[in-house]
């Protein structure tokens, strides 16, 4: 393909493609967090799910030469994992936190286990949507091919708002995140309601999983994630617990995992590394912005731990 110098308006246009290509997973495991902390529960195991998800879809798809398999696959594998932690978590004196790690150490060991003959074989990769053919110049053709799990994010984040904000189901979802009293009083069930949005919760986690391995970079490795199953976490308490902001975040988290690409592809090597580190980074600083005494439970459902 036939490249066009477009001096440091390439930079701009990498990181757009970097951005809508690494936001991806981070939109669909914060929109599972967001649903279990709107229950009243951390998990901290989504890491872990994310891990295994990718694995497995990756095992799946190749094994049924569909990627679309594997999707579901991964989405499968998560929930599983999230019913488990739900589970886990309904009993008396279970600490959440403890339980999540717990998770995560779980999936990324049974991933690494079962993951070692995939290493090797490829699997097919999802497709992509060309939003950029009005354009002559083959950088922006490449930054605007759009993989069908961006705009499925993009879509279930506005799916998931709108749960909140008019649905019955919704209106559960947050009393129970609010008050387990006030639930009860209401004849509902938070043990229920938190089992079902942690497996939810794991089920997104898993497809975020699979758009890793599966899409970009798109092979299975056993460092595929990179810790966003964990920053994830700390782009929901950015996000205030709102769905639509967690999309925004989650482009904010992607632009920043490009930047260091993107600088690279006009030729700027030099702290190519230290630029890397820009999303761990900007999670640390996020946290220590959110932690202020006046900040840190706005938007926050009642029940969380980390809000007593």
């Amino acid at each position: 393909m036939e490249q066009v110098d477009v001096g440091l308006w390439g930079v701009l246009i990498a990181i757009l493609g970097g951005a809508i290509r690494v936001s991806t997973p981070f939109i669909f495991v914060s929109l599972g967090e967001l649903l279990t902390e709107r229950s009243g529960r951390f998990n901290l195991g989504l890491e872990g799910t994310l891990v295994f998800g990718a694995m497995s879809g990756y095992a799946v798809a190749y094994e049924t030469n569909s990627a679309f398999v594997g999707v579901l696959a991964a989405a499968a594998a998560g929930a599983c994992f999230g019913l488990l932690h739900g589970w886990i978590c309904k009993f008396k004196g279970v600490n959440d936190i403890a339980v999540g790690i717990a998770m995560m150490l779980l999936g990324m060991g049974l991933a690494f286990f079962f993951g070692k003959p995939y290493i090797q074989p490829q699997a097919p990769d999802l497709p992509a949507i060309s939003l950029g053919w009005w354009s002559d110049i083959p950088q922006l053709r490449a930054a605007l091919e759009v993989n069908v799990l961006f705009i499925v994010g993009g879509l279930l984040a506005l799916a998931i708002a709108w749960m909140l904000r008019t649905t019955r189901m919704g209106l559960r979802l947050r009393v129970v995140g609010d008050s387990t009293d006030a639930a009860r009083a209401m004849g509902l069930s938070p043990d229920r309601i938190r089992l079902l949005a942690t497996g939810a919760g794991g089920a997104m986690a898993g497809v975020g999983g699979a758009y890793l391995s599966l899409y970009y970079p798109g092979s299975w490795t056993e460092g595929i994630s990179s810790g966003q199953g964990l920053m994830a976490i700390a782009l929901v308490i950015f996000a205030r617990w709102n769905p639509i902001n967690c999309f925004w975040a989650a482009l904010l988290f992607g632009g920043a995992g490009a930047l260091g690409p993107a600088l690279q592809s006009v030729g700027i090597t030099e702290g190519y590394y230290l630029f890397g580190a820009a999303p761990y980074a900007l999670t640390l600083g996020l946290l220590i912005l959110t932690s202020a005494p006046d900040r840190a439970v706005q938007g926050a459902p009642l029940a969380l731990t980390l809000t007593k």
